[in-house]
């Protein structure tokens, strides 16, 4: 299945993202065939972010999980996660972003 993680930010994510940034992005990273998508959420150009958002390869929900809880941002906040399940309208079409 594939999945989509939509993260909701705690108020201690401010300093995680400023202490941990480099290890998020190096996970990341380390993981791309897997996490296919991510990126942070906000409301405006200007405002600070306040959640994020990954779009997963076809894995089992229990390998989803390890991911989204190994990142380090997780690690040090265990913000708040929805893990849900998603599928493609339109297979045939693909997007590059």
């Amino acid at each position: 299945m594939r999945w989509v993680v939509i993260f909701e930010d705690l108020p201690v994510m401010t300093k995680v993202r400023l202490d941990y940034e480099a290890h998020h992005f190096a996970y990341l990273r380390e993981n791309q065939a897997e996490i296919l998508l991510a990126g942070g959420l906000r409301e405006s150009p200007d405002s600070p972010f306040g959640g994020g958002l990954w779009i997963l390869a076809p894995m089992p929900r229990e390998c989803a999980i390890r991911l989204v809880e190994q990142d380090p941002y997780f690690v040090h906040s265990k913000r708040n996660y929805k893990l849900l399940q998603w599928g493609k309208a339109l297979p045939e079409i693909s997007v590059t972003l």
